[in-house]
């Protein structure tokens, strides 16, 4: 989905104003039969082709996703079935687009406590299914996507570094979907008033962003013993380009190689972090010992971010 073809859906607004606020030149939207949970599945397929190992080796499937198939079951458990992995434990996670580093660090921790064990961690969203596109200062930020990662012993000083996760929720009303929880739940009304629809307060969060996550980042490093002069490569969510390049400037982090993919595929909630990961590997960008930083950020306001010394995957 272009911004030419988007522009015409969204009033107000031209393609080229769109590439001027946000980098942002293409989108991907899902099919109409499609779910989060098929393409959460073909991206945990990949990731289970890539690192050579079969579905019966999986014992914790994390999927982190804000807009799952339904209210109930998670949709973990539909991923489950959609690739064979009956022997793994399912669960959900909902920090929004910081959802993958959350699962990540929740992965690291239960394969830690259990030597040989597997986790696979999806993140997947389909924001074109919660926009509304009379509104143009969310609806030309957003795609459809799914990244996995297999997470596993590998040894030899490489794999988390560190991790650090932490919340604003008195900021909780910056990024949100208003109704179809308990508070107001689905009726004629909400439908009528868009409380369905997702909802942004832009402002806010580029404030809260460039002002929480800097510090949150030094915190981390310190712990780490290390500093932004170390970093040799920054994953982070792609929200919105401008606010990337103002983010990574805060953060001391000029040096770092920053990968993107939020100019082609826009902002993918919760898969932005994996998908950019995943393309960074498969380009070969990512030498064997590289310390790599994940970080994300969304609503709640959730952060999560994570040091891996990377270990260079065989490739196919």
């Amino acid at each position: 989905m272009t911004n030419a073809e988007l522009a015409q859906r969204v009033p107000g607004t031209t393609a080229e104003a769109i590439t001027s606020k946000t980098d942002i030149r293409a989108r991907r939207f899902a099919a109409g039969a499609e779910a989060t949970s098929d393409l959460a599945a073909a991206a945990a397929t990949r990731a289970l082709d890539q690192a050579g190992l079969s579905v019966d080796r999986i014992d914790y499937l994390i999927v982190s996703t804000s807009t799952g198939d339904h209210p109930q079951p998670p949709t973990s458990c539909l991923v489950q079935d959609l690739v064979g992995a009956y022997g793994a434990a399912c669960f959900d996670v909902n920090a929004v687009c910081a959802g993958f580093v959350h699962g990540l660090v929740l992965a690291q921790s239960l394969v830690a406590a259990r030597p040989g064990a597997h986790a696979l961690v999806v993140g997947a969203d389909l924001y074109s299914r919660i926009l509304d596109f009379d509104d143009r200062r969310t609806a030309v930020l957003f795609g459809d996507g799914a990244g996995a990662a297999v997470v596993g012993g590998v040894g030899d000083d490489r794999g988390f570094d560190g991790y650090d996760l932490a919340t604003r929720g008195d900021r909780h009303d910056v990024i949100r979907v208003d109704a179809g929880g308990s508070r107001r739940p689905a009726s004629h009304k909400t439908l009528a008033e868009g409380g369905h629809f997702f909802r942004m307060k832009g402002r806010d969060v580029t404030d809260i962003v460039l002002h929480e996550v800097p510090p949150f980042v030094d915190k981390l490093l310190a712990r780490a013993g290390l500093t932004a002069a170390d970093v040799d490569h920054v994953v982070p969510h792609q929200a919105n380009g401008r606010l990337l390049a103002q983010l990574v400037e805060r953060c001391g982090l000029a040096g770092a190689t920053t990968h993107r993919t939020v100019e082609k595929y826009g902002n993918v909630g919760s898969a932005s972090v994996p998908v950019t990961l995943d393309e960074a590997n498969r380009a070969g960008l990512l030498a064997d010992g590289d310390l790599v930083l994940l970080l994300g950020f969304g609503g709640g306001m959730s952060m999560g971010a994570s040091l891996l010394r990377w270990a260079a995957p065989a490739r196919k």
